[in-house]
């Protein structure tokens, strides 16, 4: 008998039956409030009506027409449509599958356009699994252990983390601004540096939001030596934190970004965006792929696009977000050293009397709250963030179900 691989870690129990909005149904009939979204991916909820009615549609007319051979319309419109949406400038657009994918042909992208061999990401930044991405994560050495060697010309350079320097978020931001400097003095010239690849808010890495000195120092650095400023969107994107995209809350223009989870609501779709002149200098031949732009993905993600505008989603996720910020905080106990996000990216730091990482407690808390129907995924370096993701068609009913569980779950630990 054939069965999953055995290092496939699974965070709850659940098998899943079917879903509907916000919430999963289990084989056992139980009903279960999802705060994981698939870890970010269905930003419309559960089968949301207009994206299955899309999907479907599609289905019945073409299931894949391979986009560097054929195109189709719902690739066409989809383009068409992200243009409403994108910041501006950022106006061609290459689609793959997943978001390794897509981080792995923005930096293909860096390198060809700049001819310049070395990117710099920072510390707790999560990029992906394949090689090069995997090379590029440092939210956890999970990532890329155990199938060294790894990608050469990948530099690190710290992330404005205040909470775990023991600073204010001032200090971090000119210590990590400052390290950035002298890494340039010391391992990669900015002669030879092509690309800053970073999150807006760090993902797996802790759920740590940058800030607007911050960006504004790599943009300055980036328009100085010629590099070139790409955010890597692909959890923070399509109103996830409050914003359409995460890098807007600071106000400072991308070269490139990465998109990807809440694109097509649960479709297998990713993309970078660059300018046409940045996007021009790849090599040509250098984009491609069997099934990136599928057509049923792009018929979802324009549904999805949909839902987004017509039901005020990206203001909601910015309400929602606040509530449960709010709510989380005025809940925390002494085993909760620091709770911190933008929109419905919300993390609790779970630290020891003395401040150390407490990975058992927050393991124990994320199945606790399972237990009680609440879905939840933890994160972090020493996986001591218990997370929360929900859909952006969150309720502030469904907001205040899920912390009295949480409540519950803090009592009792």
């Amino acid at each position: 008998m054939t069965e999953l691989s055995p290092i496939l870690k699974q965070a709850t129990p659940v098998i899943v039956d079917h879903g509907a909005g916000c919430y999963l149904y289990g084989t056992d009939g139980r009903r279960y409030l999802d705060f994981t979204a698939g870890i970010g991916v269905t930003s419309t909820g559960h089968c949301h009506p207009r994206v299955v009615a899309a999907a479907q549609a599609q289905v019945a007319s073409l299931i894949h027409g391979q986009y560097t051979t054929v195109l189709h319309r719902p690739l066409l419109e989809l383009t068409e449509r992200l243009g409403a949406v994108l910041p501006e400038g950022l106006d061609t657009l290459f689609f793959a599958n997943s978001g390794s994918e897509a981080v792995e042909a923005a930096l293909r992208l860096a390198r060809q356009a700049t001819g310049r061999p070395n990117v710099i990401v920072f510390h707790g930044g999560f990029h992906g699994r394949t090689v090069a991405a995997a090379t590029m994560t440092t939210s956890g050495t999970r990532f890329s252990a155990g199938f060294s060697p790894l990608m050469p010309g990948v530099h690190v350079a710290p992330f404005p983390t205040a909470y775990r320097y023991g600073w204010s978020e001032r200090e971090a931001t000119a210590f990590a601004l400052r390290e950035l400097d002298y890494l340039f003095a010391t391992l990669t010239s900015p002669a030879e540096t092509a690309a800053f690849v970073v999150e807006p808010m760090l993902g797996e890495g802790g759920y740590v939001p940058g800030n607007t000195e911050f960006f504004r120092g790599l943009r300055e650095r980036a328009d100085r030596h010629g590099i070139l400023l790409v955010f890597d969107e692909i959890q923070t994107g399509f109103g996830r934190t409050g914003k359409f995209f995460g890098h807007q809350h600071f106000g400072v223009r991308p070269d490139v970004i990465t998109i990807a989870k809440g694109l097509a609501s649960g479709f297998p779709l990713s993309g970078i965006a660059a300018p046409r002149e940045l996007m021009a200098r790849a090599w040509p031949g250098s984009q491609g792929g069997t099934y990136g732009g599928n057509a049923v993905a792009c018929a979802a993600a324009i549904a999805t696009l949909d839902v987004i505008e017509s039901e005020g989603l990206v203001d909601n996720a910015a309400a929602r977000g606040e509530q449960l910020l709010r709510g989380l905080r005025a809940r925390a106990t002494k085993a909760i050293g620091d709770v911190r996000g933008l929109g419905l990216l919300v993390g609790a730091e779970f630290t020891t009397a003395t401040g150390e990482p407490d990975t058992a407690t927050a393991a124990a808390a994320q199945r606790a709250a399972v237990d009680k129907g609440l879905l939840l995924l933890t994160c972090g370096a020493h996986m001591n963030v218990v997370r929360m993701i929900p859909p952006l068609i969150v309720t502030d009913t469904q907001i205040e179900d899920a912390l009295a569980i949480w409540s519950e779950v803090l009592a009792e630990l």
